[in-house]
């Protein structure tokens, strides 16, 4: 026979195996609205004119390597870098969130996509040749993190489908 007080027990026992759960799924929604808001706010400022604008400026240029940027852009030097900055620092950001697993990848592929492959193949000589001339091998080292991953993932979809 079951006496009251075990009964209490078992009952308080569930109760707290309960909240313990709901407190779970709890934290686990809130990250995923965390993530989507944040990612959300990404999307936002991207598609923001001023962005678009430079975005597309740099996305633009002609050039063959570094020494070439620097030469056939030398009479606008500081637009095309203020630009520049402007676009690595945004994908560089993401990819900090990314690396840190405070986005996830899936939201970021939906939104940006081949976007982040397009932009790093653009800079990848800029910041090639900058990183060779400053001796700074971290200069958009977060935004080739994001670009080698979104590869992977790409490639692995291709396999796949």
């Amino acid at each position: 026979m079951v006496d009251l007080s075990t009964v209490s027990i078992v009952v308080a026992s569930a109760g707290v195996f309960t909240a313990a759960v709901y407190y779970i799924l709890q934290i686990r929604h809130q990250t995923k609205l965390r993530q989507t808001e944040m990612v959300m706010r990404l999307y936002s400022t991207f598609e923001s004119a001023e962005f678009q604008n430079v975005y597309q400026k740099i996305m633009s240029l002609e050039f063959e390597d570094y020494a070439d940027a620097l030469k056939r852009y030398a009479t606008n030097r500081a637009e095309i870098s203020s630009a520049a900055t402007s676009v690595g620092t945004f994908f560089e950001g993401i990819g900090v969130l990314v690396k840190r697993r405070l986005i996830s990848m899936d939201l970021v592929d939906d939104l940006f996509g081949t976007m982040v492959l397009h932009t790093w193949e653009k800079f990848k000589p800029l910041v090639k040749g900058r990183r060779e001339q400053e001796g700074d091998t971290e200069t958009l080292q977060q935004f080739e993190y994001l670009y080698n991953e979104m590869l992977k993932r790409k490639q692995q979809t291709t396999k796949i489908g």
